[in-house]
């Protein structure tokens, strides 16, 4: 959860072409992540949403890439979604009261800068506190899904989500369906739009990038790739461009953005 100039700083120092930058519900810090950019050229800013969504039993989330994110509807749509993402916070820390261990919502929306509150930033709280050691550990014991802190949002489909970044013009991308553990659900998305899957990433094995590989070529989608980096020991990845992507992967992506683009509603 580094501010934007130092994400991009960081990815620079470590040799990244080109840099998504995927908020969840919120593109707040795309305007400063490209200002940053023109000074690390030929470093590349690509604009892009997380979109957190639920099936029964799991929760599965959305890339939007190459997305029209200024558009007055879309930011509507976010809006309303971080306004949900506020209420959600407030739910977890009476949940978190109930189980001795109080904090205060302020407390974890002071840490957002950019972006929207989530369950990161009550883990970082739940930390400060001592209640746990480690961000990994506020989620493995109580934060994860299903976990005793844990309270529902709404949130959409994925086949919504789709229909969300493809209204934007965006490609729409599952993420990390290694760990979503979803596959038999692709087809329909593709159906309703889907155009890639995160295959590069660095909690998949080497034989579920193969799979997510061969599944891509199959159905006519893009392998995309990402380190998921939320900070300094958040997240998956040690920092930015891990693991390593084919750079021909982003000509591949913006091929993908001018099928979305002739095919937009």
């Amino acid at each position: 959860m580094l501010p934007p100039r130092e994400l991009v700083r960081l990815a620079a120092r470590h040799g990244v072409r080109v840099l998504a930058i995927t908020d969840h519900d919120s593109t707040d810090g795309l305007r400063e992540a490209m200002a940053e950019a023109r000074e690390h050229e030929p470093l590349t800013i690509v604009p892009g949403i997380e979109i957190n969504c639920d099936v029964p039993g799991a929760e599965i989330h959305v890339l939007g890439y190459l997305i029209d994110w200024e558009t007055e509807w879309f930011q509507h749509f976010l809006h309303a979604q971080r306004q949900e993402r506020r209420a959600r916070v407030s739910r977890i820390a009476e949940r978190l009261t109930e189980l001795g261990m109080p904090i205060d919502p302020a407390e974890v929306f002071a840490l957002v800068k950019e972006g929207a509150a989530g369950r990161p930033h009550v883990a970082r709280v739940m930390v400060k506190h001592g209640y746990v050691k480690s961000v990994r550990e506020a989620f493995d014991r109580y934060l994860h899904a299903g976990g005793a802190a844990n309270v529902p949002r709404r949130r959409l489909t994925p086949l919504e989500a789709v229909e969300v970044i493809r209204r934007a013009r965006g490609v729409p991308v599952l993420a990390h369906p290694g760990l979503a553990g979803r596959d038999e659900l692709i087809p329909e998305l593709v159906s309703a739009g889907l155009m890639g899957l995160e295959t590069y990433y660095p909690e998949h094995s080497a034989a579920q990038t193969a799979l997510y590989r061969d599944m891509c070529t199959r159905l006519g989608l893009i392998a995309t790739g990402g380190s998921d980096f939320h900070g300094p020991q958040i997240g998956h990845a040690a920092h930015p461009g891990t693991p390593a992507i084919p750079l021909a992967v982003w000509d591949e992506l913006r091929a993908k953005a001018g099928e979305a683009r002739r095919g937009a509603p």
